[in-house]
């Protein structure tokens, strides 16, 4: 007999693109060759010293029993050191950090643990899915925040509606910034510290690109004088070192906040396998090298197709950060018409702005997620379409 889903996931938005897959699939099922540039998922491997570090934990006695609640100490230790080396001395590992099965449910599981049903959360728009998802699971009121290309996506704070601000108590950012991949000035941050202040908002940001960048660091959030004192920041593996699928990541910041989800975790899940936490510290402690060839890699990737989009007359400006290229459709098309005609008439899968958020239409993400030989091919096979 059928069953009805719950009225929390009735009102998450409808998937956008469920005719773009069903194409791409009977694309793929007729043989042709498609290229796809809409994941963001790393195709380079892991770095090798990651995985030997886990092959070696695995036999470990004990490696089988349940994780600790708060994660190893080596792990957390690892953490705390990696954000020293990055400008952000003196979080406590025993009590500012906790390890998270990935950032995306540390993120999704956020406002359960700190916003009650009504309560409103402000989210970047376009932004990252399980911002709003976990903000409606929560029974909490999403309030979307424009990201414009004329403020260099960045939100405009002083803009938001008094009467909502009564009733605000989570305001999230992401820098750099997924799909746009823009980044934060040190100002900004500086801006956000003092408004969350005056307005009495957790600050959570989501910062599981900051290691992606092409030319200057970006600016840390946890840099800025005040910021444990107001927010929390995510943090994840998976881009920075290829490990997507290994589910490991960390909420760190505000003591109270890091209970918080702590103590909802503990009823939810049962922590990060303990022999993956040890090969994170490995590549937290080990990894500024391998980081600093998998950028080179990534640039190299960037100048190949933005530089193509630019000669075919497409209005690109290069990311200063992420592995995305976030860029406006032709004048006169939408971002599903553009998107479809890629897949359609070049058999090119990129992913339309509007899925990311009402702001995002006019606008399209490709990821740089594939070889410079199969972005160049791609690059020609857009040309040829324009």
């Amino acid at each position: 007999m059928p069953f009805e889903r719950a009225e929390r996931l009735k009102k998450l938005p409808p998937y956008l693109f469920l005719e773009t897959d069903r194409k791409k699939r009977e694309l793929l099922r007729q043989g042709k060759d498609v290229i796809n540039l809409g994941v963001g998922d790393p195709d380079l491997p892991t770095p090798a010293f990651i995985a030997d570090a886990l092959k070696a934990a695995l036999s470990e006695s004990n490696v089988n029993r349940y994780p600790l609640d708060n994660g190893s100490e080596e792990f957390r230790s690892a953490i705390a050191r990696w954000y020293a080396r990055r400008g952000a001395p003196g979080l406590d590992p025993s009590s500012e950090i906790y390890p998270l099965v990935g950032s995306k449910e540390g993120i999704a599981h956020l406002p359960l643990a700190m916003v009650n049903p009504g309560e409103v959360v402000l989210i970047p728009d376009p932004g990252y899915p399980p911002m709003r998802s976990g903000t409606l699971f929560a029974g909490a009121i999403p309030y979307l925040l424009p990201l414009r290309r004329e403020r260099g996506f960045l939100p405009d704070l002083e803009a938001i509606d008094p009467q909502v601000l009564k009733l605000a108590r989570v305001l999230w950012l992401n820098y750099p910034n997924n799909p746009t991949g823009a980044v934060a000035t040190r100002e900004f941050y500086e801006q956000a510290v003092a408004f969350a202040r005056r307005h009495g908002l957790l600050v959570c940001h989501d910062a599981a690109y900051s290691e992606m960048y092409y030319d200057q660091r970006p600016a840390s959030f946890f840099s800025v004088e005040g910021a444990k004192e107001v927010g929390v920041e995510f943090h994840s593996l998976s881009k920075t070192y290829s490990m997507c699928g290994w589910r490991v990541g960390w909420v760190a910041g505000h003591a109270d906040v890091v209970a918080a989800l702590g103590a909802l975790k503990s009823n939810l899940d049962s922590g990060v396998f303990m022999a993956i936490q040890r090969a994170g510290a490995i590549a937290l402690d080990r990894g500024d090298a391998e980081i600093d060839a998998l950028r080179a890699i990534y640039r190299r990737r960037r100048d190949v197709f933005c530089g193509g989009l630019a000669r075919a007359g497409l209005d690109v400006q290069p990311p200063p950060a992420t592995f995305y290229v976030w860029t406006p459709v032709p004048a006169g098309m939408t971002s599903l018409a553009f998107c479809t005609l890629l897949l359609e008439k070049a058999h090119v899968v990129v992913t339309p702005g509007h899925g990311f958020g009402a702001p995002g239409e006019g606008f399209f993400r490709v990821s740089l997620t594939t070889s410079e030989d199969r972005l160049a091919q791609a690059v020609e096979r857009i040309r040829g379409v324009l």
